[in-house]
């Protein structure tokens, strides 16, 4: 659990200031990349994640299935390794663009993400959480108790698929990060950027797997490190979706849509223990991340610990946060997302369709 506790620091402590000052000046401190916490995070990472490939490579080819278990703490280390890139995309990780952006390429080799493509979509994605008009683009498809309810039958079957947990978290993950983001869309001269970032990135993966097949034999390469990316994308997919689907999460018409209020009260603040804090790179600080993206991973926590008004925001705990998984629907009456089961089981009750009026 998070320890609430107040430390000594040269960057700005909450106090009663912080009633009169704006957000940008509350943040403006710790959106401040730090070369040499940037540098040990890499070398705490890179080095025993490459350890553990290196090994489980080895041990598949020597020892087949039983080496798989090396496969999880690999996918975690991918994960924090995920985060890494992501912050590059924010240009927040380093003080140099062209730092971030080599890094960045690099980081998407492995965990076969597209590093120009992804963060064009990504940012689309901070600049439009919560807004009901501008859904779509780098983020979980969400639709209205309306919207569902007055689709055909079969795009209502559709879409409960879709929004299915073991197809969400399973099937999902596995078609994003190995196939779709593997294949360019659109226009070659309109998406150019996004063209030369999917061939650009699948170039280096295939010519990195067939070095390793050349070494270890593609047999150990499939068997080793495909479980390493499945894993570690299910447990990306289900830390984003976490990030903006909870109850009491906020979505509002664009002419109602607020940045700040999408952030603090559309972003949750994932409390989980230090060691899932430290592999997921502190995104469960997520209201704050979404508040000021180019805050860097390491001075989440920081920024949280001395900013008492960042400290107020509901809090979703590990155990909380697996009731989440069902929920599907925006309730634009009760402003709430909602379940299946609750507009199947007692949709004129809840007020989400007109008494008497279709159900279905």
């Amino acid at each position: 659990m998070i320890h609430m506790r107040i430390r000594a620091s040269t960057a700005p402590t909450s106090s009663v200031h912080d009633d009169t000052r704006s957000w940008q000046e509350i943040v403006a401190p710790y959106a401040r990349p730090d070369t040499k916490r940037a540098v040990f995070q890499l070398v705490d990472t890179v080095v025993p994640f490459l350890a553990l490939v290196a090994a489980l490579l080895y041990g598949v080819s020597c020892y087949g299935w039983a080496a798989l278990p090396l496969a999880l703490p690999a996918a975690t280390l991918l994960v924090r390794l995920f985060m890494f890139q992501h912050d590059c995309g924010h240009g927040s990780f380093f003080k140099s663009r062209r730092a971030n952006d080599l890094l960045g390429r690099a980081l998407g080799v492995l965990t076969l993400t597209p590093y120009a493509f992804w963060r064009r979509n990504h940012a689309i994605h901070h600049a439009t959480s919560g807004n009901l008009d501008r859904r779509g683009v780098g983020a979980v498809l969400t639709l209205t108790v309306h919207e569902y309810l007055s689709l055909p039958r079969w795009r209502r079957f559709l879409y409960r698929i879709y929004r299915h947990p073991l197809v969400l978290f399973g099937i999902g993950p596995t078609y994003l990060f190995v196939i779709r983001q593997r294949i360019p869309m659109g226009s070659a001269l309109r998406h150019r950027q996004s063209w030369v970032s999917i061939l650009g990135t699948n170039g280096a993966i295939a010519a990195v797997m067939l070095a390793l097949a050349v070494t270890v034999g593609p047999r150990s390469v499939l068997l080793g490190y495909l479980p390493v990316v499945l894993l570690a994308s299910s447990v990306g997919v289900w830390l984003f979706y976490i990030q903006h689907q909870f109850e009491d999460a906020y979505w509002q018409a664009d002419a109602d849509w607020d940045f700040r209020a999408a952030a603090l009260q559309g972003s949750s603040f994932y409390d989980l223990p230090r060691i899932l804090d430290w592999l997921t790179g502190s995104i469960g600080f997520h209201h704050i991340h979404h508040l000021s993206s180019k805050i860097p991973n390491y001075r989440l926590r920081d920024c949280f610990e001395e900013t008492r008004k960042l400290q107020s925001t509901k809090r979703l705990r590990l155990g909380e946060s697996l009731k989440c998984a069902p929920l599907a629907l925006w309730d634009e009456k009760r402003r709430k997302l909602v379940s299946f089961h609750a507009i199947d089981r007692t949709p004129e009750r809840c007020g989400l369709v007109e008494p008497g009026g279709p159900s279905s």
